[in-house]
């Protein structure tokens, strides 16, 4: 398997490497259109609405994982975010992912979709071989998902982990990673390369975060928040990121509606209410049932659209 230009096409023999002391009977590789648990797995997963239940699960682990109502950071490029800890992003991406398709946690994969035991491995790695799988997960169907932090998008694969469609290269616990060349012949797309939730923080210069992060409280941090980002729509957890450490900030924030209309002009809608939504959505903004967005008061004039109330 070391000789190059080595390709293990359909038909090879594959052999799983030792395990806890047992091996695994050698089998023959199928192709990824005749694999008829793989193509089971994969009509199931697009069956769903996977793009965005994918994007939820990316999303939750790396919030999960950022602890901005703690911890005050928004990127996990951050240099106040460690290596171990964006590693762990997909350790936790397991979770979330049988969280929102609805699956349970059954050993000793990750979960099981149409009675088909499935691996579920996540990387924000921006590497040439960002998966790391174990041996147990070698030969068995595997859901591929991976962030790309600098360009904030994500993408999501299946493929049949086949040893023989693995580096010889291992780490230190016997991980092996995809062979590129095998990857791009035999992973079906699940979800090709799409935008994460925005992460409106990030669109700040360093002189609005030092006002919008500054000592001041939090009323007055969130008004400049809203001044600086009109027109954008602002997830629950940039808001509470912005109130790390406070108890019920979303309380606070609710009272800035009131001097946002009255002094700057600035009407916020809030998603937890549907008439709310109903006019973002008119103003061409998809707001989520935890998102917020401050909408120009002359965009409402010129819609004729009446202002909502503020409660």
């Amino acid at each position: 398997m070391s000789i190059k230009g080595y390709t293990a096409p359909p038909g090879t023999q594959c052999q799983p490497d030792t395990r806890k002391g047992s091996q695994a009977p050698a089998h023959l590789v199928v192709a990824s259109e005749d694999d008829i648990e793989l193509q089971s797995v994969y009509r199931w997963l697009m069956e769903q609405p996977i793009e965005d239940l994918l994007r939820v699960a990316v999303d939750s682990a790396i919030q999960y994982v950022l602890d901005g109502a703690r911890t005050w950071r928004f990127d996990l490029l951050d240099k106040r975010v460690d290596s171990d800890e964006r590693s762990s992003v997909g350790t936790k991406l397991q979770y979330h992912v049988i969280e929102e398709l609805g699956l349970q946690k059954v050993p000793p994969l990750d979960t099981e979709i149409d009675d088909v035991p499935v691996e579920i491995k996540g990387s924000v790695q921006d590497v040439t071989a960002p998966w790391m799988i174990p041996r147990e997960g070698q030969c068995q169907v595997t859901l591929l998902i991976q962030a790309d932090l600098s360009n904030w998008k994500f993408a999501a694969w299946l493929m049949r982990t086949h040893r023989v469609w693995l580096r010889n290269g291992r780490n230190q616990d016997g991980k092996r990673s995809p062979r590129s060349a095998h990857f791009r012949e035999y992973a079906l797309p699940v979800v090709t390369w799409s935008t994460l939730p925005p992460q409106p923080l990030k669109r700040l210069t360093q002189d609005q975060l030092k006002v919008v992060f500054d000592d001041r409280g939090l009323q007055k941090r969130s008004i400049d928040l809203f001044r600086f980002l009109p027109d954008t729509v602002i997830p629950r957890s940039s808001l509470a990121t912005v109130g790390a450490g406070l108890h019920d900030p979303m309380r606070r924030l609710r009272q800035t509606k009131a001097i946002l209309r009255d002094n700057h002009s600035l009407i916020v809608l809030v998603g937890k209410w549907i008439s709310d939504r109903e006019i973002a959505s008119s103003l061409g903004h998809k707001l989520g049932p935890e998102d917020w967005v401050a909408i120009p008061a002359e965009r409402f004039a010129e819609s004729s659209i009446a202002f909502p109330s503020v409660e």
